[in-house]
């Protein structure tokens, strides 16, 4: 039975991260099980009373006392709303839905692809591969529009100590690397080769990368691509999400780039038990 009610979810601390963007510490008052079941690249519904929800990503993981981290854009009413909550406001929680990144790496290699805020959805990945948790390389190319347009301040400082964290900016200040993150594929690759590619930020830079990675030799089902789209209720009510006739809430927001591929010419939905798995 699905239920539409959110729960209880206390707003504990927040701080500025980028432009236009908050960094929000929040607690889901009694967890259940399944919130401590969350896979990185899933989202929630979060609701602010009075303006109604919609779906973040989890920054971090809920842990036994529920405590996550998400980051989010001021960008219409409710993010305004959000904004201007007090600590210890009371919002509403429900979650998690979607399918996130898979969890089990048989690809030593591994590049990430991030653009603007699609740095958090990658951030549970990122963060496992950082405290050596992940039996995988990780290299990271993460692009912004400048300076002030990138998020997770804090948390690129540290994963810059661990991993291969490369940096670029539309708009780029010396001593800054300019350009798209396609801009460093080549070096990317030359270097290590990657048998696997993660990819968020804009549609349009994650089919770039996908097309650039496939004329680099990696397999179209070695690519994962996280979508955004309007999704409403999260349980394949609403029908605002649909990508052909797959749910992005249900059966994404992270798919195979060969799925992908399979639901926008409008094929059936032959892959909704998606394998979460590099393998």
């Amino acid at each position: 039975m699905i239920d539409l009610t959110p729960r209880k979810l206390l707003l504990l601390d927040h701080y500025a991260d980028g432009d236009e963007a908050r960094h929000f510490s929040l607690r889901i008052d009694k967890p259940l099980a399944g919130d401590l079941a969350v896979i990185p690249g899933q989202f929630f519904m979060l609701a602010v009373p009075g303006f109604g929800e919609a779906p973040f990503t989890y920054l971090s993981l809920p842990d036994q006392q529920g405590h996550f981290n998400a980051l989010v854009r001021r960008m219409g009413a409710l993010t305004q709303a959000l904004f201007e909550q007090p600590m210890g406001a009371v919002l509403g929680y429900r979650g998690p839905f979607g399918k996130g990144w898979p969890l089990f790496f048989c690809a030593r290699q591994v590049l990430v692809v991030a653009g603007g805020c699609g740095l958090v959805p990658l951030a549970g990945v990122i963060e496992e591969a950082s405290r050596h948790r992940l039996p995988v390389h990780l290299s990271v190319v993460y692009g912004a529009r400048n300076r002030a347009a990138q998020v997770l301040g804090r948390e690129r400082g540290r994963w810059r100590q661990s991993l291969r964290f490369i940096e670029t900016c539309d708009e780029a200040e010396p001593p800054q690397r300019q350009g798209s993150p396609l801009d460093h594929f080549d070096e990317l690759f030359a270097a290590e080769p990657p048998e696997a590619v993660l990819c968020c930020g804009p549609e349009a830079l994650m089919l770039a990368t996908a097309e650039a990675c496939l004329q680099r030799g990696v397999a179209a089902d070695k690519i994962w691509l996280s979508l955004e789209r309007r999704m409403h209720c999260a349980d394949g009510l609403c029908g605002h999400c649909y990508l052909g006739t797959s749910y992005v809430c249900k059966d994404g927001p992270t798919y195979r780039y060969d799925r992908y591929l399979h639901f926008q010419a409008g094929g059936y939905r032959t892959f909704i038990a998606q394998d979460q798995r590099l393998c």
